[in-house]
């Protein structure tokens, strides 16, 4: 795209505070916007070829609380990504992305995080240090169990739809927080299930379709009746 163009958008986000760059064919993170690290608080740039992210640009969006990458080719993200301190909501579905940066449970203020469509191998356990994190999307990746360390986890929903998990530790019962579980389309069978997350957890929505069993099984298990429970308060509440 030409000059002006982009020159007009940074005068545009100059002064609303959001850049919005989608469906451009840019191949790069556009460094014009080394002038608007101090007044940036949304940056989309989806649907364009870009492969890696600026490491020295990148950590200097003080007041960012938005950044979308969606339908990029990234295959790794930079630590400087994690200085990012007032960010809320991270999109970067449908990427190449295989780990998430050692430095990324600094991102404190994270709410949001979408990693849909990527090739992530197990959960990232990055996750367990962000605090006020309350919706993950790890569908579509190629993620094969659920260790321990999910237990730690202060999310409210949990997107692992389309993986191939055949294994979950039972310490997910013990997530503080957990409402959403989303497991449809594994690996499951049904007794690699913890039957603790029916009896014995905060989780009040539990969507398992496409697995290795019939969802009448599921039925039939103890504690399902507390499930249902909870699952019946929780559609009264937002009926």
């Amino acid at each position: 795209m030409g000059n002006s163009a982009l020159r007009a958008h940074v005068e545009t986000a100059q002064k609303t505070g959001v850049f919005q760059l989608k469906d451009r064919g840019l191949t790069e993170f556009p460094s014009e916007l080394q002038k608007l690290t101090s007044n940036l608080r949304t940056i989309d740039l989806s649907n364009n070829k870009i492969e890696s992210l600026p490491t020295l640009l990148i950590g200097k969006f003080t007041l960012l609380k938005s950044l979308s990458l969606n339908n990029n080719k990234l295959t790794v993200l930079p630590d400087e990504l994690c200085n990012l301190k007032k960010l809320e909501t991270l999109s970067l579905n449908n990427n190449h992305l295989r780990e998430l940066p050692s430095t990324f449970g600094q991102l404190s203020a994270l709410k949001t995080l979408s990693l849909s469509g990527n090739q992530l191998g197990a959960l990232p356990p990055q996750l367990c240090s962000l605090r006020h994190l309350d919706v993950v999307d790890l569908s579509k990746n190629q993620i094969r169990s659920i260790p321990d360390i999910v237990g730690e986890l202060q999310v409210i929903e949990l997107n692992l739809n389309q993986n191939q998990i055949s294994q979950i530790s039972v310490k997910i019962s013990c997530c503080p927080r957990l409402k959403v579980l989303r497991l449809e389309e594994n690996c499951l069978e049904l007794s690699m299930l913890p039957q603790s997350i029916l009896s014995d957890s905060q989780i009040c929505l539990l969507a398992v379709e496409g697995n290795l069993f019939e969802i009448k099984k599921l039925r039939e298990l103890e504690g399902y009746d507390k499930y249902m429970e909870r699952f019946t308060a929780t559609k009264k509440k937002f009926a």
